[in-house]
């Protein structure tokens, strides 16, 4: 029995998908916008209207994309695959003459070709809504940004002989935010830096600070945050293409996203890094950011940190020294890290990713674990640590 994502008027089944680990914040930040959605293993899930997916592309931090599911349904043979493929509401998600892809996974199924998965389903979107061409389906490690003629991806996940088909409302990753076009070396995915800021409870009240920001993604992020910019703000969606669509609905919601903003951050926000190409990449990247001017960069070396005996945020992504003969310049790093922290910033917090444990012993410093999750294939912790004050005479 086919159990559709329009089962109930208006209804729709979401789920937003974010990277492991990432589940609980995700879920927490759509709570905050008013949709009451649940963690779940790989994102957040929730019911609810057109508006509440619009709300969540467009205010996730954390999200990779926001799917709907169409409906969920046993399949053994290709007959009772193609026979409940035909009830799903395929125009509800498809523009006439508009393109569709699909990325089919299976797994301890009958069903195991998922090109003759994907070829079906395709046949059955054809039947409701004419002149459809089927597309490539990218893979979600691909980070080109929307193509021209964007096709409608469903996912499509095969389980145990169970079909489960959703649509993609997001179109390109959600960590595309449309202002990261120059890049340093392992740049850090907008998603993952608004991660580690959240996961350190940072609502920007206190001044923030990375001293190895690379191209600037965890600055750049953070003064949005704190400027309470939507992070979808400047971006297109692919649920601007469904035949529902209400174009003057999601006007509306920008209206009022743009209307909360603050003109200018509230707490100070810095990056430094002592690459010159990294600096003037971060300074290209906060300028289509729109918050060149909340955020000082600098061209520095860790040592040069000025002293600030205030409290604040150390928040950075440092290098995890997975190439081979790395760890020893790294352990050197680490500790002047871990020195000039303690003597320069004293009533700071920090909280950075982090691979390699023998690495964070070289910061001496009392270290919290706040999530696991990845960063590039590489297995990461979000870890923080309340810098201890130095002794009184």
């Amino acid at each position: 029995m086919v159990v559709s994502g329009f089962s109930q008027p208006n209804q729709l089944d979401a789920f937003a998908v974010t990277a492991p680990g990432l589940e609980p914040l995700c879920a927490a930040e759509l709570n905050a916008i008013g949709i009451a959605a649940t963690a779940q293993d790989g994102g957040a899930a929730w019911s609810g209207d057109i508006g509440s997916i619009a709300r969540a592309n467009l205010w996730s931090r954390t999200a990779s994309r926001v799917i709907v599911r169409l409906g969920e349904f046993r399949a053994r043979t290709f007959f009772e695959l193609e026979r409940n493929a035909k009830r799903l509401p395929w125009d509800g998600f498809i523009a006439p003459a508009g393109g569709v892809a699909f990325r089919v996974t299976s797994r301890k199924s009958k069903l195991y070709h998922s090109d003759a998965v994907a070829q079906r389903l395709a046949e059955a979107a054809l039947r409701h809504v004419s002149g459809v061409r089927v597309e490539h389906a990218t893979s979600d490690d691909d980070d080109s940004d929307t193509p021209e003629h964007p096709a409608q991806l469903f996912v499509v996940r095969v389980l145990h002989d169970v079909v489960t088909v959703s649509a993609d409302s997001s179109g390109a990753l959600l960590h595309f935010r449309g202002y990261r076009q120059q890049l340093a070396k392992a740049p850090l995915r907008e998603t993952l830096a608004a991660a580690l800021l959240l996961g350190a409870d940072w609502a920007g009240d206190v001044p923030l600070l990375d001293p190895m920001c690379g191209s600037g993604t965890i600055p750049i992020e953070a003064a949005r945050l704190a400027r309470r910019i939507a992070p979808g703000r400047d971006r297109s969606f692919a649920f601007a293409r469904w035949p529902r669509f209400d174009v003057r609905r999601w006007r509306a919601l920008l209206e009022q996203a743009r209307e909360q903003e603050l003109p200018t951050s509230p707490v100070a926000i810095a990056g430094a890094d002592r690459d010159a190409g990294a600096v003037a990449a971060a300074r290209a990247n906060a300028e289509r950011a729109g918050v060149a001017g909340d955020i000082e960069l600098v061209e520095a070396p860790i040592s040069a940190m000025p002293a600030d005996h205030g409290a604040g945020l150390i928040a950075t992504n440092p290098p995890y020294g997975v190439r081979i003969g790395e760890t020893d310049r790294l352990r050197n790093l680490y500790a002047q890290l871990g020195n000039v922290l303690r003597t320069k910033r004293p009533r700071w917090r920090l909280a950075m990713l982090s691979a390699d444990k023998t690495l964070e012993r070289q910061l001496k410093l009392p270290l919290e674990e706040k999530l696991r999750t990845r960063n590039g294939g590489i297995a990461v912790r979000l870890v923080t640590a309340r810098l201890p004050e130095p002794s009184r005479p």
